[in-house]
């Protein structure tokens, strides 16, 4: 481990941000967690490349962002690895992405760039270059074994049976009991980060949009937030409200999905059906008042692009009522059904103090008792005007995690409704002036899943040189691993389906 030394040299300036930019003195110890790591390539502007780390303050509206070089001769930093669990991860992707060396990083296995491609090659600087022809070699990836009598593996991955994205998981069992279970993911990374250095805002939002597909407005809108950081701009009141409308009208019909699915995963197929029945309402609707399923196309730096006419005010009010209503139907049935408790209570279960330590985030978060929502701690949008209630369960298994979601419904419906009722007259955007070249700014918007977050460096040759992208998948994976321990291996579907984290997301 560092010494504290060590550690302070690589922060020399700590930075609250939201609240203008001024100096901080604060020791290490008072953050909860890095949020965010990333690293710019700016040598060309300073000589050296940039680290940013950014810490999010409890109980206030506050983060810190605190900046350090890196040299380019040097390339070496120190980890934080061994004092917060997500900055192991960050710092294996600055590894792979950038070249940086993480120093006394205890796992520095590759991550988002997988073993076979070349070493030197280090897709997000600068002056990267095409690493030409290359193919796996077939040397098997590192995992780490676990070895004693009567314990064997199962594999299972990458290429999953049904419509599913590629991720390979390795269970060491002991009869049916799971007691180590590792996950290898970043089958699908795309080099989401490279390809917004080269388009222009009005396609980077496109391609933010597409990061995860079932959290299209959730991710453009934490590009779009980002841009209006950097540029300074307030959002008109009544794109405000429209904001709220859209976001909870995505996180209602994936909630709804995720009911259905968890129950199929428990026989209860006849509640899987109803599920899809409600989540088709839910998208005919937004193809109504849209004129896309999942909402895209919608959003721009400094608004909407879209309104809403009285007739559309109605049909969304007529459809929630109805979609509710059958709604709470399916539930009674559900919570009535024994043999669906039985496989939820108790499964999966992730106490809170593991939780915290594995720096768990959103709807998984607060099934395990942490009571935490970016739509209340760092209100955006129209939702300081919009107060609502955060469902919080303590025993952090496959049912509260089912729970945490069934409420959410009924709280989003409640929020849609009296957003419409409080819709002001008004514009629905801000024309967005460009921003100067080495502008800053990020996005935090909590998705259905949980908290988006999307960093942003103006650039001069481009509109932008850096866009840095954490999708709560991220942080998630990695407490999967952990809320599978002591189960048996039949049960990885559902625990796994009551996270239902995105492939997509986590590999860019």
């Amino acid at each position: 481990m560092h010494g504290s030394k060590r550690i302070f040299q690589l922060f020399p300036v700590f930075h609250i941000f939201r609240k203008g930019f001024r100096e901080l003195s604060l020791s290490i110890a008072e953050f909860p967690g890095t949020e965010l790591i990333l690293a710019e390539d700016t040598r060309a502007t300073r000589g050296a490349y940039t680290l940013r780390y950014i810490f999010e303050l409890e109980h206030a509206d506050l983060f810190v962002v605190a900046s350090a070089s890196v040299p380019e001769h040097d390339r070496a930093f120190p980890s934080l690895a061994t004092r917060w669990v997500l900055a192991s991860r960050f710092e294996r992707e600055i590894h792979d992405l950038f070249g940086l060396l993480p120093e006394l990083h205890p796992d520095l296995r590759r991550l988002p760039l997988h073993q076979f491609w070349p070493d030197e090659y280090h897709p997000l600087l600068k002056d990267a270059s095409p690493p030409g022809p290359f193919m796996d070699d077939g040397t098997p990836y590192p995992f780490r074994r676990v070895e004693g009598e009567g314990v064997s593996e199962i594999t299972v991955g990458p290429v999953h049976a049904g419509i599913i994205e590629p991720g390979h998981f390795r269970f060491s069992v002991e009869g049916e009991t799971i007691i180590n279970l590792e996950s290898r993911l970043y089958f699908v990374h795309k080099g989401i980060e490279k390809l917004f250095e080269h388009l222009p805002i009005e396609r980077g939002v496109e391609l933010a949009e597409r990061i995860s597909g079932d959290s299209s407005v959730a991710h453009a809108m934490a590009f779009c937030q980002a841009m209006e950081s950097m540029a300074g701009v307030t959002l008109p009141p009544r794109a405000a409200y429209l904001r709220v409308v859209l976001l909870e009208l995505e996180r209602i019909h994936n909630h709804i999905a995720d009911v259905g699915t968890i129950c199929g995963d428990t026989g209860f197929a006849l509640a899987n059906a109803h599920a899809m029945r409600l989540r088709e309402q839910c998208l005919r609707l937004h193809g109504r008042i849209t004129g896309h399923r999942l909402l895209r196309g919608i959003l721009v730096p400094g608004g909407v692009r879209w309104d809403l006419s009285p007739t559309q005010v109605k049909d969304i009010r007529t459809t929630l009522a109805g979609v509710t209503g059958d709604f709470g139907d399916l539930v009674e049935l559900v919570l009535s059904h024994s043999g669906v408790l039985d496989r939820l209570r108790g499964t999966g279960r992730l106490t809170q103090k593991t939780a915290r330590e594995m720096q768990l985030c959103g709807v998984a978060a607060r099934a395990s008792g942490i009571d935490a929502d970016a739509r209340r701690d760092h209100p955006f949008a129209a939702y300081p005007q919009l107060p609502f209630n955060v469902p919080v369960f303590s025993s952090g298994d496959v049912w509260a995690r089912f729970m945490v979601r069934l409420e959410e419904v009924r709280e989003a419906a409640g929020l849609i409704i009296r957003a419409l009722a409080a819709l002001p007259a008004g514009t629905i955007a801000k024309s967005m002036e460009p921003t100067p070249a080495g502008a800053c700014g990020f996005g935090l918007v909590e998705g259905w899943r949980g908290p988006v977050w999307h960093w942003m460096a103006a650039g001069g040759d481009h509109p932008l040189s850096r866009v840095k992208v954490k999708d709560p998948s991220f942080a998630n994976w990695p407490a999967l691993n952990y809320a599978m321990l002591n189960n048996i291996v039949p049960d990885f579907p559902l625990v796994n389906k009551s996270f239902n984290l995105s492939y997509a997301g986590n590999d860019l």
